[in-house]
């Protein structure tokens, strides 16, 4: 049965795609079966992975949860190995509207992939940076979900909302929901800042947070631009090398039990 982790975070600009393309194709170079599924309606999951023209597709995320098309159908060979893609596209953007009325609307994501449970080992959502239905949607199909926190002035403002809204999705639609864990992006050992942002991230997140820390690095901003991701683009950079060492964390933490990294914190700070 597959593991599938949404990786979500409300706060635009946090490395989400990032990490969810990265992960994703460190996954598969680790020999593992990975469908990646885009849920962001900006469709950048498929710019990082060479699929620019995607975002005007017909046979996407939108088609699988109006209904008008079985997620297999949607399934897009990335290129590398083992990875799976269904991309998302600009009529995403209005799905929320849409599903207003829609029977099961929480469960639309779920449901849709379920059939694939068998064939992949790992699902990761990219998940859009609201908490609106998407997100819902994104958390429902979920085992797990993975936090970007970027390390910068605020970082951790507004997460309380994030973990308001896991806790919300434990309590009436996926009981068995877990944090996977809180990933430390764009640190700049340079700054006294990022190094006060990680301090204070696991305060609040103790030992929820990985130990591998994702670095600002030119090779991870240059390689969406060429279409691949920074494990294929560069596989010997530092950024390559810190989501192959996040992707052996992932491995790891399936390996331990999911559960391990339960409960979420009522309030962060103060």
């Amino acid at each position: 049965m597959a593991r599938t982790v949404a990786i979500a975070n409300q706060k635009g600009g946090v490395g989400k795609t990032t990490t969810a393309v990265n992960l994703s194709a460190a996954l598969a170079l680790n020999n593992k079966t990975v469908l990646l599924v885009d849920l962001d309606p900006q469709g950048n999951a498929g710019s990082g992975l060479g699929f620019p023209n995607l975002k005007n597709t017909n046979r996407g995320i939108y088609e699988i949860l109006t209904g008008g098309l079985a997620a297999d159908q949607a399934i897009v060979d990335s290129g590398i190995a083992g990875l799976g893609f269904i991309p998302s596209g600009q009529r995403l953007a209005g799905a929320e509207v849409e599903l207003v009325d829609a029977e099961r609307r929480e469960y639309r994501l779920k449901d849709a992939l379920a059939p694939l449970d068998d064939r992949y080992e790992y699902i990761l959502i990219d998940a859009p940076p609201s908490l609106g239905l998407l997100t819902v949607n994104a958390l429902t199909a979920a085992n797990s979900v993975l936090v970007p926190v970027q390390c910068e002035y605020y970082a951790l403002e507004g997460l309380s909302h994030l973990l308001g809204a896991i806790r919300l999705v434990q309590q009436g639609l996926n009981p068995a929901l877990m944090i996977e864990g809180v990933l430390l992006t764009m640190y700049d050992n340079r700054l006294n800042l990022s190094q006060q942002v990680m301090d204070e991230t696991r305060r609040y997140f103790a030992e929820r947070v990985y130990h591998t820390v994702i670095p600002r690095n030119v090779r991870l901003s240059e390689a969406p631009s060429f279409g691949k991701p920074v494990v294929v683009y560069d596989p010997a950079c530092v950024g390559s090398v810190s989501y192959m060492n996040l992707a052996s964390e992932v491995l790891n933490h399936g390996q331990e039990g999911i559960g391990t990294r339960a409960s979420v914190p009522h309030s962060i700070g103060g």
